[in-house]
């Protein structure tokens, strides 16, 4: 079911991992955002768009990982787009196809058009279509080629997997030179549009309101500077105080601090 969150911006969200799609309505059609996961999910979005007249004109994977990089065949066929790094990143990782039981993909989740996405210009600041300006915002915080995108005529912060209420900061830590600083510098980036924000959608989790910008940015950017200087995050989303389901956070946590120690 799509839920509107601001003028002309809608989310629907997945059963999986709290996933949010994002629709931004525009003159002649809509921008979707992360299209979804599940296929009986995709298939109900791509129904509802059809159903109340909208049609996918655009869409835009935030980054590289295989959950932000799915289709359905009754979206229709319109250019999907990413950063330049985003799709030469898919393009490397697909070249030699992909093994669902590697990465965990449920047997639920369609994989014939995973992927199919064109990198803009590799100095592109915003997605070409009709609709209100969408800013990209280029960082490598969670991976290489991720984009936060700044919807400000609707006031409206689209932050990839980044922001969240559940997951905490899942750093880059397989090809960045420096991992930390490249989260830093990222939060440092939504900082600097936070005040034109007043709703965030993360990747996975709770849509926030704008008391919740700059709480979640502070929440992240506490974390790393956690890691970094090798002290307990006391994090709610780590431990005893994680939200219920979302308990195998702290193995996310622990993994990173063993890697870092490395």
């Amino acid at each position: 079911m799509l839920k509107q969150v601001a003028e002309g911006v809608l989310v629907h969200e997945s059963e999986f991992c709290q996933s949010n799609a994002v629709v931004v309505q525009g003159r002649d059609g809509v921008l979707l955002i992360d299209a979804g996961v599940l296929g009986d999910e995709l298939a109900c979005l791509a129904k509802d768009l059809s159903d109340s007249g909208r049609t996918v004109v655009v869409g835009f994977s935030t980054h590289p990982h295989w959950d932000h990089l799915l289709w359905h065949p009754g979206l229709g066929e319109a250019p999907r787009y990413g950063t330049a790094r985003c799709a030469d990143t898919v393009r490397d990782r697909l070249s030699n196809g992909i093994d669902a039981r590697r990465f965990g993909i449920p047997d639920e989740v369609p994989l014939d058009l995973l992927g199919l996405i064109t990198g803009l210009p590799a100095d592109a600041a915003r997605i070409p279509w009709d609709g209100p300006e969408v800013r990209i915002i280029e960082h490598r915080a969670h991976a290489s080629g991720h984009a936060a995108l700044l919807i400000a005529e609707r006031g409206v912060l689209v932050a990839g997997d980044m922001l969240s209420d559940v997951l905490i900061p899942m750093l880059d830590l397989h090809g960045a030179a420096d991992p930390i600083e490249d989260y830093l510098a990222a939060l440092r980036l939504l900082d600097g549009v936070a005040a034109d924000a007043d709703v965030v959608v993360p990747g996975h989790g709770s849509i926030g309101g704008a008391d919740q910008v700059h709480a979640r940015i502070d929440r992240d950017r506490a974390y790393v500077l956690a890691l970094r200087d090798g002290r307990d995050p006391i994090d709610p989303r780590v431990g005893p105080s994680a939200k219920p389901g979302w308990e195998w956070v702290a193995d996310v946590h622990e993994g990173q601090l063993q890697r870092l120690a490395q």
